[in-house]
This record gives structure tokens, sequence and C-alpha cells, in this order.
């Protein structure tokens, strides 16, 4: 409960009620906030006190507010570090949820001109394009365009692509293993192509990634991705 004879400010006690009630799962994701009068009754506190909380706790990302209707508890964000090599599937198990991966489209193409100059490839050479819906627990996160060098994946299938993990079939089938990346990240709006599947609204905040993937000195992988902004934090740490 609020303690008025602390030091600590009344709205900071509610902050850390709430965060509390949501981390334990009492509160849990997209559920409706009390009113502002009814937090005013149940904590004893002045509506002013109760905005100055309700300001925090949105733009510390816990909670968001939907005009006229109230307050809820924002869904839960994956936070990816990157101080080293990481898997999209493989860190969404280490968080308990199921990835799973939905090929929107499949071709084989000749090198666009990017694409060429990324994977250091003549345009005159083919890749594998193909576009990827990535989930956790059937819920979409990521758009992902991929193109990888034919000449480094050959007989390479959607099907196979539909039931395996990508870098799993790069070990298991091609014995390659990626050594490093190179990424570059950049703050976008949700376009037109990808909103539907990532079931937000054009212009929604989001976090575009490029990534160049190589094997030892060979770049093999070449994956532009749009991540919901609400969704992905990336994180990393500097020494």
């Amino acid at each position: 409960m609020i303690d008025k004879k602390s030091r600590l400010p009344l709205y900071a006690q509610l902050i850390d009620i709430i965060v509390k009630k949501i981390s334990s799962g009492e509160w849990k994701e997209f559920d409706k906030l009390p009113s502002e009068r009814e937090l005013c009754e149940m904590y004893d506190i002045s509506r002013t006190t109760i905005r100055q909380a309700m300001i925090e706790l949105e733009n510390e990302g816990h909670i968001y507010k939907e005009h006229g209707k109230g307050s809820f508890v924002s869904p839960r964000t994956f936070t990816q570090n990157l101080v080293s090599l990481y898997s999209f599937s493989e860190e969404m198990k280490k968080l308990g949820k199921k990835p799973s991966v939905k090929i929107l489209s499949f071709e084989i193409m000749p090198a666009p001109n990017k694409v060429a100059k990324e994977l250091e490839l003549r345009e005159t050479e083919h890749v594998y394009a193909f576009i990827r819906l990535r989930l956790a627990d059937d819920e979409p996160i990521m758009y992902e365009t991929t193109y990888l060098p034919v000449n480094q994946f050959p007989n390479l299938t959607k099907k196979e692509l539909e039931s395996n993990y990508m870098y799993s079939i790069f070990r298991n089938k091609y014995n390659i293993n990626i050594t490093n990346t190179n990424e570059r990240f950049k703050a976008v709006g949700v376009g037109s192509l990808e909103a539907p599947y990532l079931m937000e609204k054009e212009g929604s905040p989001a976090l575009r990634i490029e990534r160049v993937a190589f094997f030892h000195q060979q770049a093999v992988e070449y994956t532009i991705s749009t991540a919901r902004g609400e969704k992905f934090v990336y994180a990393t740490e500097l020494r």
C-alpha cells in the first residue's frame, strides 16, 4: 500500500505497485487498468499523483493508453542482447516462447545490384529470394526478406525452410556455420506491405535490421527485417 510517511514520492510508490502487479502476472498483457477514480479510491491519493505515475509508466513502456477507453498493460517486449551471435528461434526458446515461421514467397532470381554488393557476387549470379514471417507463440514479430547465393546452397527448397530453421539447414545440409555478422539498425515506420502481416497499422513504429552473415570471410546471407517496434528491444553492453 501507499506509505504517506515515506520519503519516496507517492507517484513513485504507485509506479512500484503497478509494476509489481504486472511482473507477477496479476495484471496480464492487454488487461485494462483501474480508472483514475478507482485508483484514487484504492490508494487514497490525488488524481494529479495518479496522472504523474501513469505518464511515467507509459514512458517506460509498461502501459499504453487508448483514447476514451483507458490505460492497458503493454504487451511483453523481447530483449535481444547484441554482445554475441544470436538466432531468433533460439532466443525465443530461451524466453519460453514457441518460434515458428511462414514462408510468404520463394524464388530464384539474378542478384539485384545491392544484394550482389552485400554478398560480394556478380550481378549475373543467382540468389534465392524469400520472404518469411517470424512468429513467437503464433504472434507475428518480424517480417524478413532474405537472399542466399544459390552456389553456396544448391538445391535449397521452400519445403525445407518451412519445416526447419534456416541456420539448422546451413549446418546439417551444407556444413556451414555462421561465424560472424554485420548488422545495421534504423528506426522506421511499418510499410504498407508488412503492415497486414505484422498486424500493425501502416506507419507504426518499427525497427529495420539489415544483416550480412558470414562463414569465415564468405558472405552467405543478406536479410532485411522489419521488427515490430513495441515488441523488440535490442541491447548492447559497452566497455
